[in-house]
């Protein structure tokens, strides 16, 4: 809003005529006076521009806190959030909150309230005055019993559930780059490779799970965590040039672990030297002792321990972590149970899956370039995509008018889409989540990750808004039963296994939620050194179709994404041509949310233009591909 010159404005005043004419969930979450709108050349409003809003504080963006409780959640929103100061009015997810955060959120209160808030509550009363009514309501149930460090350990430590799974896929299809964890940086400046080489022993020895190996046994699978003295990380240093380097890179990253092997770990280091003060690090993590959420802490204790070898050839000087992965490992299962306790958490998720994915279709069937082979070789390809920032911007905001998150809005466009590609109206789409539900597990590097199916239903001519309630309410319900492991369910679900395609679903949709700011941070700081991230890619695809995107702080940014995809089944120019789909999807959906989502239109502009001049017709069918492309 501007302020005229010589005029006072009210901030509290017009929120509260605001409010008095508008629902909750349509008044702003912040109030800015500017003098002017800056503009572009264009003369439109330069979004970029304009002040950041500065949240929280009582009167001018909400009331205070008015009881001990609503003073310990605002407090606890400031934290999971990052802002300064909240307000009792404040809705957590027009304050950036999402998914991830949500659980953050829910992981602290359980530790400071000492009260088990479900996660769908957090979605279903944001702001901190509905959630202190809804939490009064809950502080009486069971509490899950916090991940703490056991001593004495076992003499044998299973694998976690995640790490079953991926024990099981290695077991199954050999040594591969499928799973892989490239992370690389270049580095410019005077790098100290001595102390570099120092340092990721520090990292090592912080990190049970990065001098973690496997073995078996009649019992199954279990983790070896060998001691820190006898585990000495290679640093392999590679010379090359600049015209080389990008191939060797791939070549690095494409490298196979052979996790039977006790004495091999699953972390290697390369250093690519392109000249005395050019170099490119590449850290390679099989999936079994990472998500994407270990590069944060992964990043942020490499450049702790590099800055101290670096100035002082000293090892840091850091608290030691509260709890390592293999008493994560052990927590799962004593929270968990056994499922042949009809009362036991597992047993409880266990029955809910079952029932939600009774009847799934065995695949979608979809515009492929080519049959599908009978063993899939997972080689695969990637395209960079993006959200334009007008677009991202529409996202959010039918995100917060609709109380669901810019997760569940990309969702319901895809599915939208895959249903006129010809998936059919019952489209189950993959989708990975963090799985730290515990706080002490926010600085562990390590695999906690699970992967959910979601299940939507596009039949029966739902408008956009309705489709996405359709999401919402299966995804608030799926987040609720996120411990199950997903190489479980599929055991019990018994789906046709096939080498040929990824059992329940074949399309992924992935939100990225993880701290890529922290990571970027981390790495800036290294001293001496400027860094910048380097592509390390792997070659591989895992899915037929995996739609990715990466969270932006910023929603007047692009939304960054890739299409990752199977060149098994699909040409490049092909998958190009479902991006530019999708994002016409995406945009009838924000522009019109209350037009039924069959006659949104994926043709793209090329295929309008000739219908209208070629065929002569308007495209009344709504863009309806019955399966062709």
């Amino acid at each position: 809003m501007t302020a005229a010159e010589g005029c006072e404005v009210s901030v509290d005043g017009l929120r509260g005529w605001v409010a008095d004419r508008l629902p909750d969930y349509m008044v702003p979450s912040a109030f800015v006076v500017v003098d002017e709108f800056p503009l572009t050349v264009n003369g439109k409003v330069n979004r970029r521009a304009l002040p950041a809003p500065e949240y929280g504080g009582e009167g001018e963006l909400g009331r205070g806190p008015r009881t001990p409780l609503e003073e310990v959640l605002c407090g606890v929103f400031a934290e999971v959030l990052g802002v300064e100061s909240v307000s009792i009015d404040d809705d957590f997810f027009r304050l950036g909150g999402h998914s991830l955060l949500a659980t953050r959120l829910v992981s602290r209160l359980r530790v400071v309230l000492g009260a088990e808030v479900p996660l769908r509550q957090v979605f279903e009363t944001p702001t901190v005055e509905k959630l202190a009514e809804a939490v009064g309501a809950v502080s009486g149930s069971g509490v899950r019993r916090a991940v703490e460090r056991i001593e004495p350990r076992p003499e044998r430590i299973p694998l976690s559930y995640a790490q079953q799974r991926l024990w099981f896929l290695h077991q199954f299809e050999g040594p591969s780059a499928t799973y892989n964890v490239p992370v690389a940086l270049r580095l410019s400046g005077s790098l100290d490779r001595e102390a570099l080489r120092l340092a990721l022993g520090d990292v090592v020895a912080r990190h049970e799970s990065l001098r973690t190996t496997f073995a078996e046994d009649a019992e199954g699978a279990y983790q070896i965590v060998r001691h820190s003295r006898a585990v000495v990380p290679e640093l392999l240093v590679v010379d090359t040039d600049q015209a080389h380097v990008e191939g060797l890179i791939s070549e690095a990253a494409r490298h196979g672990f052979e996790l039977s092997d006790e004495a091999a770990l699953p972390f290697r280091v390369t250093l690519f030297a392109l000249g005395h003060d050019e170099h490119v690090l590449l850290l390679l993590l099989h999936h079994i002792v990472s998500d994407a959420w270990s590069r944060a802490p992964l990043a942020r204790d490499l450049t702790r321990a590099y800055a101290a070898r670096a100035a002082a050839g000293a090892a840091p000087e850091w608290e030691p972590l509260a709890v390592q992965y293999a008493d994560y490992s052990l927590w799962q299962r004593q929270v968990l149970g056994a499922e042949s306790d009809a009362g036991s958490e597992i047993a409880r998720q266990l029955g809910y899956w079952t029932e939600t994915l009774a009847d799934l279709p065995e695949q979608l069937d979809l515009p492929y370039d080519r049959p599908r082979p009978a063993v899939a070789t997972y080689r695969g390809d990637r395209i960079p995509f993006q959200v334009p920032a007008e677009l991202y911007e529409k996202v959010v905001d039918l995100a917060r008018e609709t109380q669901a998150s810019p997760f569940m809005v990309l969702q319901a466009a895809l599915a939208t889409l895959l249903t006129k590609l010809g998936g059919g109206t019952d489209i189950p789409i993959g989708t990975p989540i963090a799985g730290r539900t515990d706080e002490a597990l926010d600085d562990l590097v390590g695999v906690f990750i699970n992967t959910l199916v979601l299940r939507t239903d596009t039949s029966g001519r739902p408008t956009g808004r309705a489709l996405i309630e359709r999401v919402r309410q299966q995804n608030l319900a799926a987040y609720a039963h996120q411990d199950l492991p997903f190489e479980r369910l599929v055991e019990v679900t018994n789906p046709e296994r096939s080498l040929a395609r990824h059992p329940l679903f074949q399309v992924l949709l992935a939100f990225n939620n993880t701290d890529t700011e922290a990571v970027d941070q981390a790495a800036a700081e290294l001293p001496g050194l400027t860094v910048s991230p380097v592509a390390a890619e792997t070659g591989t695809g895992k899915f037929d179709l995996s739609f990715a995107f990466t969270a932006q702080r910023d929603e007047s940014a692009d939304l960054q994404g890739v299409l990752e995809y199977s060149t098994d089944l699909f040409d490049r120019s092909s998958v190009e041509t479902i991006g530019e789909r999708y994002l016409r999807v995406l945009r009838e959906l924000v522009d019109a949310p209350d037009r039924t989502v069959d006659v949104m239109d994926v043709l793209t502009t090329d295929e309008s233009l000739q219908q209208l001049v070629e065929w002569g017709v308007g495209g009344g069918d709504g863009g309806v591909l019955g399966g062709s492309v």
